[in-house]
């Protein structure tokens, strides 16, 4: 089994990194293979709504970071989303490309267990959080819990280190989604009604 992770970062080695670094060594200490993201520095091209990925099953903006995240969460079982507080909410780059991946190819991440890390200052986490979980819970994704919010806070690089709960918290996360790998029987997917698509105009 693999868990994908995504730093929505734009620091490789900040706090996020290090957040998502702890749930990385609960994985391999449960021989769950692991595989991680880094959004980077680089501009990120949001949706457009264009609808072109309903006819052609892939967005029509083919970019590096888009065509890896694809490839990637085709061959994972789980799916991490770590984010910076930015304006009290998640980065805007990471949401481009979310939005982007799971308009498009949400098929291939339905049934497997999310999970969101939100690391921040002070406040606006609760907000970022809410976001990042928003895109699993109308994808059919089971949300992973822990025993608090996911939340880890650290301004300059290395500060993540001092906040032992919010690392507990982020490895208790890790537990409960080895756990829940090994629980779900992905063959046994719940039967589907055809969806419903409507508007509130009259």
């Amino acid at each position: 089994m693999k868990v994908l992770l995504i730093n929505g970062s734009p620091r490789q080695n900040g706090n996020t990194a290090f957040a998502l670094s702890e749930a990385v060594k609960v994985f391999e200490g449960n021989q769950i293979q692991t595989e991680m993201v880094q959004i980077g520095t680089k501009p990120v091209q949001g949706c457009i709504n264009c609808r072109h990925c309903k006819q052609h099953g892939v967005c029509v903006f083919k970019d590096e970071l888009y065509l890896e995240i694809l490839e990637k969460i085709q061959n994972c079982d789980a799916l991490i989303l770590g984010t910076p507080v930015y304006y009290a909410g998640a980065n805007g780059s990471l949401c481009a490309v979310l939005d982007r991946i799971f308009y498009s190819v949400s098929r291939f991440l339905e049934f497997k267990p999310g999970a969101a890390i939100a690391v921040c200052r002070r406040g606006g986490a609760g907000a970022a959080f809410d976001r990042l979980n928003k895109y699993f819970t109308i994808t059919n994704m089971p949300v992973v819990p822990s025993t608090y919010w996911n939340i880890v806070y650290g301004r300059l690089p290395g500060e993540a280190a001092q906040d032992k709960e919010g690392l507990q918290t982020v490895r208790n996360l890790a537990r409960n989604m080895v756990w829940m790998l090994n629980s779900l029987d992905r063959e046994k997917r719940p039967a589907e009604e055809l969806q419903a698509v409507t508007n509130f105009v009259r």
